[in-house]
C-alpha cells in the first residue's frame, strides 16, 4: 500500500507538474474575466426623491446603509460608495406610512456596471411624514445703533411687510416673524430706503416665495428742543393772552 501511494505520487512526477501548471495556464487564459466574480459591502448614501408638494418630511431615514454586492472581478476597482447610492422614492408616499422596505431595484450603481445586490442592512427605514401648510408672517426689521443728537426715527416701513413662508404643520407658529438682517442707523442722517436680506424664524421653514429681501424705509426727523420751565410759562401767558 506504501507503495503504491509513493508510486502514485512520485512516479512521473515531473510530467504530473507539468500537468498542474498546464491546467492553471489553461484555467487562467480561457475562463474569461467575467466569469469570475466577487464580493463586497460598502456604506451608501441613502436619498429621498420626489417628496409630494403637499408633505413635509420631519423626521428623515437614516442617511447610510450597508450593501454587499456581487459582481464579476473586473468591475469591483469600479464599485465604490461614491459612485453606488440608494434612492428611496416618496412619490406615493402616505402620511400614516412611516416604514419602508428597501430592496434591490432601488441601488443605483455606476453606469455599465453588471452587479447583483445580495443583502441590504438594514432593509427597512423609518421616516414620517406631515402636512405641508402656508401662511403669511410679518416682516420685523432689525434696527441697531443710535441716531445722532437732534435726530430720531419717527417711523420705520417695510415693503412688502409680510412674508409667505411654509412648513411642516406642527412646525409653523402664527407669532412666529420673519427679521431682516441688522440694519445699523448710526451714520444716517436723512430718511433713507435700502433693502434687506429676510432670515426665516425656523430652520424648519421656508420661503414660498422666490422674494429674500424686502425695502426698508427709515423717516428720520428733527427732534423739537426740549423747553425749559421758563419758556413754558412764557408760552402759557402767551397762549392766554391771545385766547381772553
Amino acid at each position: 500500500m506504501k507503495i503504491y501511494l509513493r508510486n502514485l505520487i512520485f512516479k512521473n512526477w515531473g510530467l504530473k507538474l507539468f500537468s498542474l501548471l498546464l491546467a492553471l495556464i489553461l484555467w487562467t487564459t480561457l475562463i474569461p474575466p467575467e466569469k469570475i466574480f466577487s464580493e463586497k459591502t460598502l456604506t451608501i448614501s441613502l436619498e429621498t426623491h420626489n417628496l409630494p408638494q403637499d408633505m413635509e418630511l420631519v423626521k428623515k431615514p437614516t442617511a447610510t446603509i450597508d450593501v454587499t454586492i456581487r459582481a464579476p472581478d473586473r468591475y469591483m476597482d469600479q464599485i465604490t460608495s461614491t459612485n453606488v447610492v440608494a434612492e428611496l422614492n416618496l412619490a406615493n408616499a402616505s402620511l400614516f406610512q412611516e416604514d419602508y422596505t428597501l430592496n434591490e431595484s432601488m441601488i443605483s450603481m455606476p453606469a455599465g456596471v453588471r452587479a447583483t445586490v445580495i443583502k441590504i442592512t438594514p432593509n427597512t427605514v423609518n421616516l414620517k411624514l406631515e402636512k405641508s401648510i402656508e401662511i403669511m408672517l410679518d416682516v420685523k426689521p432689525d434696527i441697531i445703533g443710535d441716531l445722532i443728537e437732534g435726530l430720531k426715527v419717527e417711523r420705520i416701513e417695510v415693503d412688502p411687510a409680510q412674508i409667505p413662508i411654509k412648513g411642516a404643520e406642527s412646525k409653523v407658529r402664527e407669532d412666529y416673524k420673519v427679521r431682516t438682517t441688522p440694519i445699523d442707523i448710526s451714520t444716517l442722517m436723512q430718511t433713507t430706503e435700502l433693502e434687506a436680506d429676510l432670515i426665516l424664524p425656523s430652520p424648519d421653514l421656508r420661503f414660498a416665495t422666490s422674494l429674500t429681501k424686502v425695502k426698508v424705509t427709515i423717516f428720520i426727523v428733527e427732534e423739537e428742543p426740549a423747553r425749559t420751565p421758563g419758556q413754558k410759562k412764557l408760552r402759557r401767558k402767551l397762549t392766554s393772552s391771545l385766547n381772553p
